[in-house]
């Protein structure tokens, strides 16, 4: 290899390392994420940080989601879970600094950790899953606590032995 040719290379590795952002390079900006309930059969309605609809759907799911908000900011989601009989669950995803971020201070430099991967939001991550769990309303619990009178013509013949007299 000549001078001239080992110059050319050595620039070319420099631009790139100066030019680029580690966790844009090894990292990604959407991310998908399972949502999950118990029961399942849920329906859910996820919000970003700005109050906009970004999906609806039923548990058990899995949705790709951006993990930035903007330069700099990373992205907030509200999910609010319902189904009939079950209270109201509200819960919520926040974005997290993504570890190879980090890496910009060996590889990326001030260009990746101050404009290329807050630009691209590829310094945000989401968690890989979101799982809440229901409660039964009073009302449905009551329901299934609930007294049935009838008369003993109407109980099956192979049930009556599971009958208890009341006095």
């Amino acid at each position: 290899m000549t001078g001239t040719t080992k110059k050319g290379l050595l620039w070319a590795m420099v631009f790139f390392l100066i030019c680029s952002g580690c966790a844009s390079i090894v990292s990604k900006t959407d991310y998908p994420v399972s949502i999950h309930s118990t029961p399942e059969q849920a329906a859910f309605v996820i919000k970003n940080k700005k109050g906009r609809e970004v999906h609806r759907g039923l548990t058990p799911a899995s949705i790709t989601m951006k993990a930035s908000a903007g330069f700099f900011q990373g992205e907030s989601y509200t999910v609010v879970f319902a189904k009939e009989g079950y209270e109201e669950v509200v819960a919520t995803l926040n974005a997290t600094l993504d570890g190879w971020y980090v890496g910009n201070i060996i590889f990326g430099g001030l260009i990746g950790i101050l404009i290329v991967d807050p630009a691209t939001g590829a310094m945000w991550k989401l968690p890989d899953d979101l799982s809440v769990s229901l409660n039964e309303t009073a009302e449905r619990k009551n329901q299934q606590a609930s007294l049935h009178i009838t008369t003993l013509d109407r109980v099956p013949r192979s049930l009556r032995h599971r009958l208890v007299p009341v006095n």
